[in-house]
């Protein structure tokens, strides 16, 4: 057994001053990461700063071009967002095939990113919406902020306050489920901005997480059609490969998500 002293912070200085007194302090947000793997042994901190009651982490705004979604804001109040529903359905959608109820009312998207794990949905929305990711310390580019497997641009102690999505012209998502913990065998998010360029992102399907897919964001640019993607091939080199799928499969499964992800962006 091992000792952990839990805290609730008020505010977000309060919270950064407490991380900063422990010898190895970790933050929780809605705790579908951390406690699973606490529980496990995976993990013992030596303080947890709960940031889930921090009011200036909670809440959707919109405004102008950019959706703002901070990042103590749950799965559910995400999925109930007249806001997110107004400026990009696509997200509410990603959301409703996120998890189950329970992780829905707990999980959050500041929690989802700071993670990263290769089959979190979250991430693929941010990178291929070329999100700014907002820190109590700096802004950080979507493209900057994913380094690999469970590794961001985060530094020790920094905490996401917010997240500012760009409104775009179409996105879409789709993802192959697994059908016992709901992650993203692979999942593409597919946008297209209102300036006219297309980014596409996929989940689950790369060794090192979140990916951009440079083929089909050219296919896509030249004809905007789920058509247009029969033609691209995708390597399936420094895919993943395991019990639920190979490298291979997931390969072709970026290009049926990408398609599908099109065809309901409209």
């Amino acid at each position: 057994m091992y000792q952990t002293t839990y805290h609730r912070a008020s505010s977000i200085d309060e919270a950064a001053a407490l991380f900063a007194k422990g010898t190895e302090a970790k933050y929780l947000a809605g705790g579908q990461t951390l406690l699973p793997v606490m529980k496990q042994r995976l993990a013992a901190p030596s303080d947890v700063i709960d940031l889930a009651r921090i009011k200036d982490l909670v809440g959707v705004e919109l405004s102008g071009d950019t959706l703002t979604i901070k990042a103590a804001t749950t799965y559910y109040d995400i999925l109930n967002s007249a806001e997110v529903k107004k400026a990009i359905p696509a997200i509410v959608y990603l959301t409703s095939v996120l998890g189950d109820p329970a992780v829905r009312y707990r999980g959050t998207i500041g929690g989802s990113i700071a993670n990263n794990d290769p089959a979190a949905d979250y991430p693929a929305a941010v990178l291929a919406l070329g999100a700014t990711v907002k820190t109590n310390k700096r802004s950080i580019a979507a493209d900057d902020f994913f380094k690999g497997l469970f590794t961001t641009a985060l530094a020790d102690g920094e905490i996401i306050t917010q997240v500012a999505f760009p409104i775009p012209a179409k996105a879409g998502y789709s993802k192959m489920r697994h059908p016992a913990s709901r992650f993203a065998l692979t999942g593409v998010f597919a946008v297209k901005t209102k300036a006219g360029d297309v980014r596409v992102a996929a989940t689950g399907a790369s060794q090192d997480g979140v990916m951009r897919v440079p083929a089909i964001e050219t296919a896509l640019k030249a004809n905007w059609s789920a058509a247009a993607i029969d033609g691209v091939a995708i390597s399936s080199d420094g895919l993943l490969s395991d019990i639920h799928g190979s490298a291979a499969y997931r390969a072709n499964l970026i290009k049926v998500m990408a398609q599908r992800a099109v065809t309901v962006a409209g």
